[in-house]
């Protein structure tokens, strides 16, 4: 198993990233913790960490909407990626495949998420946090004090990525 717990390096110098992220840190350690007990426990674990995955990313993709990212970038699209096979690890665990609860694929998504995050923290979410603060964006407002760029970005925003 492996355990991920909160720590600055995911805060990426964006308070309300930093909180979201602290959440989903939080969330990801509940499920792990509810591994080795019972699957409805594990499951309602993971639930909620779906749930709270579902707006943290939606968030995101509002804040690079709103500054300048095109529609069809890679960051939003392994949101909805991870996304979407957290939902299909809820689905199988839940038997919606008419089969019945199969829980493998989300136990394996526990530890896969503790591998993930940090990577994607660090690199994307950075680079989004970076560029949030080029343009002086207010994530309460949705404003941004500097001008947008002039062409929308269709990578994450890194230097890696273009």
């Amino acid at each position: 198993m492996t355990a991920l717990t909160w720590n600055e390096t995911l805060a990426l110098n964006n308070a309300q990233m930093g909180r979201t992220h602290e959440e989903f840190v939080g969330l990801l350690a509940a499920a792990a913790a509810a591994l080795p007990g019972p699957d409805a426990a594990l499951l309602q674990a993971f639930d909620l960490l779906t749930l709270h995955t579902v707006e943290h990313f939606a968030q995101e993709d509002r804040w690079m909407a709103a500054t300048g990212f095109a529609p069809a970038n890679c960051h939003a699209y392994q949101h909805q990626a991870v996304l979407a096979v957290m939902q299909e690890c809820v689905n199988r665990a839940r038997g919606a495949d008419g089969q019945g609860g199969d829980f493998e694929p989300l136990r394996l998504a526990v530890d896969e998420l503790a591998l993930w995050f940090p990577q994607h923290a660090q690199s994307m979410d950075a680079a989004l946090a970076q560029h949030l603060a080029s343009l002086q964006f207010d994530p309460a407002t949705g404003e941004c004090a500097r001008a947008l760029p002039a062409e929308a970005q269709a990578g994450c925003g890194g230097s890696s990525c273009s």
